[in-house]
């Protein structure tokens, strides 16, 4: 079994793999005054409580944009699952021709997606990632991460909105029935859900313009991916575990014993 392992600024995503099927998938929230020993017992928890056993564990991978958890989750793996796990950092191979000024500057996550998306789908690909950022990744017809879009991201938008008021109430981000909301609750929630619908389905368009070509497919993931595929046209498939499968496929990629 072989764990994955996606570090967030707003939660950390794992997902444990038996070959190529997947066993288990969960998510936690990231804390980073968080220990070692913290997260490994949340974790041997989580998998008493299904019934896989820490020892079965012969593997794993972390892809991290919260650079000061690095140590704190490989430390975990090495007391509590035994295992040295791949981090994706400069230098392990992807398969992925990033064509923008500065490759370094490129998150691992959306390194992860692309990679995934183009061994998914095809390409030319516009990946929407709805995180704690909304970001737009471009694969052109060679198969090249031309760049993107980085945007506000759905939660930190409503907090944002929430935080700077006085009298806004924290809202549930849910599509409601009409666009023209009858009281607060449902004026706030028109605004985030239809607001970014119109913020991806303008984007994709401009995508496509400077791209030349229509026929790009276009990948949704991440925490909000379904409630804004639901009000837009452009978005082909939503697949929420994208980043996880990237990761497997990159561990396989990496491990000595492919």
């Amino acid at each position: 079994m072989i764990l994955c392992m996606d570090v967030g600024n707003t939660n950390i995503k794992y997902a444990i793999f038996d070959g190529n099927k997947l066993v288990l998938s969960f998510r936690v929230a990231t804390e980073h005054k968080k220990t070692s020993d913290e997260y490994g017992g949340q974790l041997i928890s989580i998998l008493g409580n299904n019934k896989i056993s820490a020892n079965a564990i012969q593997g794993g991978i972390i892809s991290s944009v919260v650079p000061q958890l690095d140590y704190t989750l490989e430390r975990m793996c090495h007391t509590y699952l035994k295992i040295n796990p791949l981090l994706l950092a400069p230098g392990i191979k992807t398969g992925l021709n990033l064509k923008v000024d500065n490759a370094k500057e490129v998150g691992a996550d959306r390194v992860v997606n692309n990679v995934a998306a183009v061994k998914k789908y095809g390409v030319p690909l516009i990946i929407v990632d709805f995180g704690t950022a909304t970001t737009f990744n471009v694969i052109d017809a060679k198969s090249e991460f031309i760049g993107g879009v980085i945007a506000p991201g759905i939660k930190g938008s409503l907090d944002s909105l929430v935080n700077g008021t006085a009298k806004l109430p924290r809202v549930e981000i849910e599509r409601p029935s009409n666009v023209i909301g009858k009281n607060t609750v449902t004026n706030m929630q028109s605004g985030i859900v239809f607001g970014f619908a119109g913020l991806v389905e303008y984007i994709v368009k401009k995508i496509k313009r400077e791209l030349k070509c229509d026929n790009v497919t276009t990948v949704a993931t991440g925490g909000f991916s379904e409630v804004i595929a639901k009000e837009v046209t452009c978005i082909d498939h939503v697949d929420k575990l994208l980043t996880l499968e990237g990761l497997k496929y990159l561990y396989d990629l990496n491990s000595t014993e492919a």
